[in-house]
């Protein structure tokens, strides 16, 4: 035993170090890299998805003659697509970096070169939240659909925070699912300070600026009340202005009661008309499938060579420590 565990230990620092040797190349490919992998437009059928998961569940456990009813039911429907209105569908994930707004400005822009006030755009939207420049941005690419009256609805399954609120009053119609989280109206902004464990260090800290709000608070320097009271100012102003954006779109809300930096569950922000139903982003849209011509718009970015090279590295290192046995102090949700 005690050698086949030895054995573990010499794979699992064999798999440190190729994973070492492919983080480096990877980082050299990434420096020596100019050209940046261009967004891929990738276009889903979903009534096709769903009829072919209708047929072949049918397949299995219908006589044959309900199945044939069922591909002449199928075919039918097929023959009158033409005829329907078109639905597009984005999904959009967002971190607080907002790192996905430009997948979803190629999105929207793709949709507006063809979608008509007769069709619809449904935004399946999930995002805690993040910086407000990028959220700002990413509410405005969704702005552009209601700008040319076309019918906007944005469907949450699990949350729909602070900027990603802030995208979600954007929509005509507001969906979420019944356990989704909405809200968060409020604006944030935290950071460590070092300047006294400097000091205790004999360290000093040079900071030179122009401008007397230049710099408000620091990280290593000694921040003043002077300094917070200014971004204190500054924050305000943005929840002024998230606020007055909000409401603009959603002119019925109680901003009074909901802008207050607070959350709830789908059930209690409909009863606040933060939302106007309850529903799965499913569910809604099997709802459409026999109405419309329904497509799923999404512009992914390519990986590059020295971002496979990193994540197959991670799964290196990550397998490792499973055969170690150290993966097992992980929380899990039982």
């Amino acid at each position: 035993m005690h050698y086949f565990f030895d054995y573990l230990l010499f794979l699992f620092k064999s798999l440190s170090l190729l994973a070492v040797v492919l983080l480096g190349f990877a980082g050299i490919l990434a420096l020596s890299s100019k050209n940046k992998p261009r967004n891929r437009l990738k276009i889903i059928p979903l009534h096709e998805k769903y009829d072919e998961l209708y047929l072949k569940l049918a397949k299995e456990v219908l006589s044959k003659k309900a199945f044939k009813a069922a591909v002449k039911k199928t075919e039918k429907a097929c023959k009158d697509l033409d005829s329907r209105p078109l639905c597009f569908v984005i999904p959009f994930t967002g971190d607080i970096r907002a790192s996905t707004v430009d997948q979803l400005r190629e999105a929207v822009t793709t949709v507006l070169s063809l979608a008509t006030p007769n069709d619809k755009v449904i935004v399946l939207l999930e995002s805690p939240g993040g910086v407000v420049n990028g959220y700002g941005l990413c509410a405005a690419q969704l702005a552009r659909i209601r700008e040319r009256n076309i019918p906007l609805t944005i469907i949450v399954d699990k949350v729909a925070a602070s900027g990603g609120y802030l995208m979600a009053a954007v929509g005509n119609k507001i969906l979420a699912a019944p356990f989704a989280l909405i809200g968060s109206i409020g604006v944030l902004a935290q950071l460590p300070n070092f300047h006294r464990l400097l000091k205790h260090n004999h360290i000093d800290y040079e900071q030179l600026s122009a401008g007397e709000y230049k710099r408000t608070l620091t990280i290593f320097g000694e921040n003043t009340n002077k300094g917070r009271a200014k971004m204190q100012e500054e924050l305000e102003e943005i929840h002024i202005h998230f606020k007055d954006y909000i409401q603009h779109y959603r002119p019925q809300l109680d901003l009074a009661k909901v802008a207050t930096g607070e959350y709830w569950l789908a059930s209690q922000a409909l009863e606040l008309e933060l939302v106007d139903g309850i529903s799965t982003s499913d569910d809604y849209l099997m709802g459409l499938k026999d109405s419309h011509a329904l497509f799923e718009i999404r512009h992914e970015k390519p990986k590059t060579l020295a971002e496979k090279i990193v994540q197959g590295a991670h799964i290196l290192v990550q397998d490792g420590l499973v055969l170690l046995g150290k993966k097992d102090t992980e929380p899990k949700l039982l």
